[in-house]
């Protein structure tokens, strides 16, 4: 057995639980690379693989009965529904006594969309060339504006990306946030395992990790400590989105009115789906009378396509990832109860360091969804949102959901919100961009606005 000052303990659990293979290339380190494999190994919590594996290795467990979930419908006409009026102005008590928070998820890189870097800092703006995350951050600076508080803003890295997020965002000065509004936190990581369920080496001196999946930033809110910061300051709720969806309403008064009317613990925005096949899980009702979602992959083409008697999708209210979330509710699935997220399993390739250098090996990896949240309370809300007004994602270079399809769906809903306040758009228009520190929905707008005659117009 090795030994190193200061590690007894955790060299013994790397022996006891028979993983003393990741300790094959000990007699070619200097201390500063036993040290850091010894830290990477501090951190594995051995019994609790071992759970994962056996969960790997078993039969695929019994898929569950599930009826559509229920969910709150966008009104129809012109006339605002009484109850969307409370909650637009529940909502708006809420933020303005400092109940909200703001909280994206930014872990991921470029690479898809040919950019060098994390995704947050692509270029999105049709005009104004603004990266994704000022686009967010303005918004949230104009809710703080709007309602007179300060908004905290919670962004979640990843190991791969953290340190460029938050150079760029010390460099932009935050985009006029104040400092202290700013917490930055990456996501956590978890070994992977061969089909052995031994821990794989990324180097001689380090484990292969990988993120935790994005149901793991709830633990990594209580992990990072940015939870119990939001509790200390009487935050009840965060606003839940994904980095690459430029048209979110990241602050939405009738959303978070909804969540506090309906005391709900999980709130879900959802579409109705544009066709069958579209890649967007879906919302369901499982057996047990609980809310959950079941990804379009695993959900039968039979049910995809079933239909209801007026010819609308049975199951046609999909999932966009946008959520508020009670704080007290992820405090209680992130401590010690024994009630938290599943992991999933994944048989992936995975780059393997040997004598002979990195190989391709199979194995497992695991992560979190964060939807798997919704199941563990009876306390849910599912209020439809229209695709053209929140729904713009940037994932692809090209083709659907590209940076194109994005830029095309802000232009036409900054179009709309012109002509709603009957300011006059020139033919001649074909791009327009709103920053949202000049407005985040049509009634921002003044209506005395001029709209220049030229083809790409920026509105600040």
């Amino acid at each position: 057995m090795i030994t190193f000052e200061g590690y007894e303990d955790i060299i013994e659990k790397v022996y006891d639980h028979r993983q003393d293979h990741v300790l094959a290339f000990w007699e070619t380190l200097d201390d500063a690379g036993r040290r850091e494999l010894l830290d990477d190994l501090s951190e594995v919590d051995f019994g609790g693989l071992e759970a994962l594996y056996r969960q790997a290795r078993a039969e695929t467990p019994a898929a569950r009965d599930y009826a559509p979930a229920d969910y709150i419908p966008l009104p129809e006409g012109d006339a605002i529904p009484a109850v969307f009026t409370e909650a637009r102005r529940e909502g708006a008590e809420r933020i303005k006594s400092g109940k909200a928070a703001a909280f994206v998820v930014a872990g991921g890189q470029g690479t898809r969309l040919g950019y060098d870097g994390p995704k947050g800092i692509f270029p999105v703006g049709a005009v104004s060339n603004k990266s994704l995350f000022q686009i967010h951050a303005e918004k949230v600076l104009r809710a703080c504006r709007k309602y007179c508080v300060a908004i905290p803003w919670l962004v979640m890295t990843s190991r791969a990306n953290h340190q460029a997020t938050v150079d760029f965002l010390e460099e932009k000065l935050f985009f006029g946030l104040d400092r202290d509004d700013v917490i930055v936190f990456p996501q956590n990581m978890i070994p992977s395992l061969d089909l052995q369920g031994r821990l794989i080496l990324e180097g001689p001196s380090r484990l292969f990790r990988n993120p935790d999946g994005h149901g793991g930033s709830l633990t990594a809110l209580r992990s990072s400590g940015a939870l119990e910061k939001l509790s200390r300051r009487g935050i009840d709720t965060i606003s839940y989105f994904q980095v690459d969806n430029p048209l979110v309403k990241i602050i939405d008064p009738v959303f978070i009115g909804f969540h506090f009317i309906k005391k709900a613990h999980v709130s879900s925005k959802g579409l109705l789906k544009a066709y069958p096949g579209e890649k967007l899980g879906m919302f369901v009702r499982f057996d047990d009378g609980t809310t959950g979602v079941v990804e379009y992959s695993d959900m039968p083409a039979a049910l995809q396509e079933k239909t209801d008697p007026d010819g609308r999708l049975t199951f046609r209210m999909g999932s966009i990832a946008i959520h508020l979330f009670d704080v007290d509710f992820i405090a209680s699935i992130t401590g010690e109860t024994g009630v938290t997220l599943p992991y999933h399993v994944a048989r992936k390739k995975i780059q393997s360091y040997s004598g002979d250098g990195a190989k391709e090996i199979e194995g497992y990896k695991f992560e979190k969804f964060v939807f798997d949240a919704l199941p563990l309370t009876e306390k849910n809300v599912i209020l439809e949102t229209r695709r053209e007004e929140e729904f713009a994602p940037v994932k692809n270079r090209d083709g659907v959901d590209s940076v194109d399809t994005s830029r095309r769906l802000m232009s036409e809903l900054y179009q709309r919100w012109l002509r709603d306040r009957g300011i006059t758009v020139p033919d001649m228009v074909e791009t327009v961009e709103i920053s949202p520190l000049l407005a985040d929905e049509a009634e921002d707008l003044a209506s005395d606005i001029t709209v220049p005659a030229r083809e790409r117009v920026y509105l600040e």
